[in-house]
Formats: structure tokens, C-alpha cells, sequence
């Protein structure tokens, strides 16, 4: 079955960095699109960002300019890079397959917790 397994979440101050990482497993990776979402206490859960096999991305405004997606078939593995956080960035991410480009959700994975916070 599909195994999404999320790492590197963490405290960072605010204007600070991280990088999120999902490794996958049960599925074909290099010819699936996978994605983020995000979750803050008190609210539904919304979409990050996105990556297609072929490697088009697509991303939330909230994080446009500051959030890259990528991916290395070779690892199975994708990644966010999340640049001069906010504090409204605090959230639980999710590693997501994408079914339906850009945002239709198939599996999720367990998520990671992101804290911005000084």
C-alpha cells in the first residue's frame, strides 16, 4: 500500500527555514504527482503545493515566492524548502499523492509539525 513518511519539521523563528521531506513507497513515484497541504489548529486543512511527474509545479498564493517544491525519482523522495517563515506558517504538513492535478487529494501521509514562533 501507499507510505507517505514525512521529516524535518521543527521550531524556526520567524524569516527563517526549513526543509520538509517525504519519502514514498508502494507507488510507481516517478510517474505520480505529489503535493503538500497544511493544517493550523483551528482550521481546515489547505493546499501548499503541488509537482507533476513532469515536474510542473503549482503553489498556493499564500506561499508563492517563499515555498519551492521539488523532487529526486532516484530517492522516491519530495521535498518542500520553506523560506522566511511566518508565523501564520505554523501547521501540521502532509505529504499528499495528487490524483487529480492540482489539488485532488488520494493518500495522505501522517504529517510533520511545523512551529514559527521566537
Amino acid at each position: 500500500q501507499v507510505q507517505l513518511v514525512e521529516s524535518g519539521g521543527g521550531l524556526v523563528q520567524p524569516g527563517g527555514s526549513l526543509r520538509l521531506s517525504c519519502a514514498a513507497s508502494g507507488i510507481l513515484f516517478r510517474f505520480k504527482s505529489l503535493g503538500w497541504y497544511r493544517q493550523a489548529p483551528g482550521k481546515q486543512r489547505e493546499f501548499v503545493a503541488s509537482i507533476s511527474s513532469g515536474g510542473i509545479t503549482h503553489y498556493a498564493d499564500s506561499v508563492k515566492g517563499r515555498f519551492t517544491i521539488s523532487r529526486d525519482n532516484a530517492k522516491n523522495t519530495v521535498y518542500l524548502q520553506m523560506n522566511s517563515l511566518k508565523s501564520e506558517d505554523s501547521a501540521v504538513y502532509y505529504c499528499v499523492t495528487v490524483t487529480v492535478w492540482p489539488r485532488g487529494v488520494g493518500s495522505w501521509g501522517q504529517g510533520t509539525q511545523v512551529t514559527v514562533s521566537s
